[in-house]
């Protein structure tokens, strides 16, 4: 197991460096370019099938215990080590990260975006997804630094190189936010690992903050918080995630909305928390604040965009969303309680499955109407898709319910276990403030309940197609291929949430009471 989770982390890398060779005669088909995405689909179809394995052949028994884990020496004279592992917090993540990268790679072997060389692009896809599965498996505070980073190039290069309109100027605000963020958030990284004496985070977590004063905490809690604020995104550092989404091809969207934001996150789950109880204990009320803050700015600009005349974009709606639905994780973090910290990391799955959906569904109707502008696709009767390409309709329909949180999908319990969270918060926190809050972030649902409606009534509603209007594609083999796990998992998900609650609830319960075994 210890050796497929290295090949899981590393095979990517290998894949793209192989994918800037030239192709073997005999397996070049109709052209190098169509060759090198065919080497996309195999590397990323061979990855998850080995997260499917890593999966199968996990001990669900113990989801607290690291699992598959390496520890080798790597830099003796910081301590740094190779070490990675899963436990139940990490594996839901490293198999999304896994699905997500071969879906993109299978939607771009048909639809490839208009820019360079497709070797370049399938190279850059691979070191992206080989960067963020090593972010959820390091164990190590310096390789969970230097993982988190190595996403930022491929993600800068796909948006600058293969987005559209603004793509330079958003890749560059992207790379400027990202980057400053984790100059602070390397800073308290390394305090953490100097004043405690080891980078280790399994040790760091079974020590529970007892080798850090409160006022250490505090500092690495603040500085650590920040860089991962950032990729979140936390409002108000949230800026640069509107324009890059609108400016990035349609995967990219999906890899940034579906697994680069869970990153920040996550960090926050597994670093933070255990580490630094006292410290986030400090900053919990405030984090809580700005979480309930982004739910209500997301939503208010989600509605300033959709309304008749707002000139927004499908794409940068739902970038907003996002601000928005990943208030709700920030804040059931903030509640430091095992109900909020699940809800949580569920709804972190949950926005990565139906976000990544719903990007997928927004290139699908730019590449139709060759725009994303809500007013030029309302025009005079809308859009109009149930009537022009009614599954794209039923779909785009499907994964708007689906995100704005309907009970028997998967975007509704974690919003609801973040809620919950918030009503019972941890010891020592202020619960008359943790329930305005959860009163806030409620009310905050409505408003995407009513955007989200807003989008489908706009886009899918209208007469039927005039006669002599040039008819459009309704959902095309490639699509449907890529599209239905994420439907089929959003379903399952929400029917069954205790296929995922199974796996966080131990791992949190252990992580919250001082580490993991």
């Amino acid at each position: 197991m210890q050796f497929l989770l290295v090949a899981i982390v590393a095979g990517p890398l290998l894949g793209a460096a192989a994918a800037l060779l030239p192709a073997p005669p005999g397996l070049k088909g109709k052209s190098p370019d169509q060759a090198v995405l065919r080497h996309g689909v195999v590397v990323t179809g061979v990855i998850l099938l080995a997260a499917i394995v890593l999966v199968l052949g996990f001990d669900h028994d113990r989801p607290s215990r690291m699992q598959a884990t390496t520890d080798v020496s790597w830099i003796r004279a910081l301590d740094v080590r190779i070490h990675l592992g899963v436990d139940g917090i990490s594996l839901p993540l490293l198999v999304l990260t896994a699905l997500l990268s071969f879906l993109c790679a299978l939607y771009s072997y048909f639809k490839m975006p208009a820019g360079p060389s497709p070797k370049a692009f399938v190279a850059l896809l691979l070191v992206l997804e080989s960067g963020t599965l090593a972010t959820f498996a390091a164990l190590d505070l310096i390789l969970f630094f230097l993982a988190f980073e190595t996403v930022l190039i491929p993600m800068y290069f796909l948006i600058a190189r293969w987005g559209g309109e603004g793509r330079r100027a958003a890749a560059w605000k992207f790379i400027l936010y990202t980057l400053l963020g984790s100059v602070v958030m390397l800073l308290g990284l390394l305090l953490v690992g100097v004043k405690a004496g080891t980078f280790d985070m399994v040790a760091l977590a079974a020590d529970n903050g007892r080798g850090l004063t409160t006022s250490v905490q505090v500092i690495a809690v603040l500085a650590i918080g920040l860089g991962l604020a950032v990729k979140t995104p936390m409002w108000p550092l949230h800026s640069w995630l509107p324009d890059a989404h609108t400016a990035a091809p349609t995967v990219g969207s999906v890899l940034l909305a579906g697994v680069l934001l869970k990153m920040g996150t996550y960090g926050f789950v597994r670093v933070l928390l255990p580490v630094a109880p006292d410290g986030m204990r400090t900053f919990a009320p405030y984090l809580a604040a700005f979480a309930v803050a982004g739910i209500i700015y997301g939503s208010l600009a989600c509605l300033a965009l959709v309304r008749p005349g707002g000139k927004g974009d499908l794409k940068r709606l739902i970038a907003y969303s996002s601000v928005g639905h990943m208030g709700f994780v920030l804040l059931g973090i903030a509640t430091m309680t095992p109900t909020g910290v699940n809800g949580a990391l569920f709804a972190n799955v949950a926005h990565g499955l139906v976000t990544g959906l719903l990007f997928f569904l927004v290139g699908a109707v730019k590449d139709r109407y060759g725009t994303a502008d809500l007013d030029t696709l309302a025009g005079a009767t809308g859009a109009a898709l149930y009537g022009r390409a009614p599954r794209l309709g039923a779909l785009l329909a499907f994964a708007a319910v689906a995100s704005l949180g309907l009970p028997g999908l998967a975007g509704f319990w974690g919003e609801m276990l973040a809620l919950f969270g918030a009503f019972e918060p941890a010891e020592g926190l202020s619960r008359p403030a943790f329930l305005t809050f959860m009163a806030i972030g409620a009310f905050g649902t409505l408003l995407t309940a009513a955007y989200l409606l807003l989008v489908v009534r706009r886009v899918c509603m209208g007469g039927p197609r005039p006669a002599g209007e040039t008819p459009i594609a309704d959902i095309r083999g490639y699509e449907f291929a890529a599209w239905t796990p994420l439907v089929a998992l959003t379903v399952l998900a929400g029917l069954w949430p205790a296929v995922l609650l199974g796996l966080t609830d131990p791992a949190v319960q252990q992580l919250l009471a001082g580490g993991t075994r």
